[in-house]
């Protein structure tokens, strides 16, 4: 017996297409349009090819924006994901000390991402601002507009007092999802507390994790508002990323083309890139599950 479909299902996500289509499909085709054109205004353009893709993986200034770029994103992600695993695993699991736990660490991450430079901003002043006065009074120098190194240290800083909650968050929907028949096994079994979280808790939280990962990554790359906010981009370009860059060049100097096509390589890097992640902690999972077997 043949199934029947009924294809008219797909009338109720014809709207949904709609959206999709006019929100993304169509900004991304004019951005494509305008990579391949020298624009000098609404009525005045000149065909250029691929000439703007070659200007823009040349440039010494994308090229340097782009390494400090990554070294922000891999060092957040290397300290918020153990870090955000580590609260998960100490959170109160239940009772009214689970729910105030949940609203503090959730804290942060209801605030605007403008609104978190400027509180660090004050934070890091030495005249008013407490780590900023705590700092010089013990002796540092601290300054984060003359010192790349305090510049970087308090925007990664920052980013993890922000972004971490997003980890532990998930990885305690993960821990909770575990049903307890595993861990009464582990305790027949006299596991340790590492042999716990490598064999039952780890492979569990592989799926949220995935998620947070994909999250952080993604979003830790096209960062703009909390080190423009707090830094400008400085000590000279020394905190710089892409997407200062790129506001930089499309509204500061009105270069649409170079602009255009410089988003579309950021856009390609940012695919890749999480596609990688995703392969990656997709073939370490089956790794252990085929060691498990």
């Amino acid at each position: 017996m043949n199934k029947v479909y009924n294809n008219r299902a797909w009338w109720l996500i014809l709207p949904m297409l709609l959206l999709v289509a006019f929100s993304a499909v169509i900004p991304l085709m004019t951005v494509v349009n305008y990579s391949v054109q020298d624009v000098f205004d609404a009525n005045t353009r000149f065909f250029t090819g691929t000439e703007w893709f070659e200007v823009m993986l040349n440039d010494p200034a994308l090229q340097a924006a782009v390494l400090r770029q990554f070294a922000f994103s891999l060092t957040v992600l290397a300290i918020e994901v153990p870090l955000g695993i580590g609260i998960a695993l100490i959170m109160p699991k239940k009772g009214w000390q689970a729910s105030a736990v949940l609203i503090l660490v959730t804290m942060p991450l209801l605030i605007p991402w403008n609104v978190v430079g400027s509180i660090w901003q004050i934070f890091t002043r030495g005249d008013i601002g407490l780590m900023g006065w705590s700092l010089r009074e013990l002796g540092y120098g601290y300054n984060i507009t003359s010192s790349p190194v305090d510049a970087w240290a308090t925007i990664i800083l920052m980013d993890v007092w922000h972004w971490t909650p997003l980890i532990a968050l998930l990885c305690f929907s993960g821990l909770r999802s575990i049903p307890d028949a595993y861990y009464q096994a582990a305790r027949i079994d006299r596991a340790s507390k590492w042999a716990v979280f490598r064999y039952i808790q780890l492979p569990k939280l592989t799926n949220v994790l995935v998620i947070g990962v994909l999250l952080r990554f993604m979003h830790s790359f096209m960062i703009y508002a909390e080190p423009f906010v707090l830094t400008g981009g400085g000590p000279g370009s020394s905190t710089t990323f892409l997407s200062q860059s790129l506001t930089t060049m499309a509204i500061g100097q009105q270069d649409l083309g170079p602009s255009a096509a410089f988003s579309l390589i950021y856009f390609l890097i940012i695919l890749l890139v999480t596609w990688v992640f995703y392969t990656a902690i997709m073939n370490m999972q089956k790794d252990d599950k085929i060691q498990e077997a």
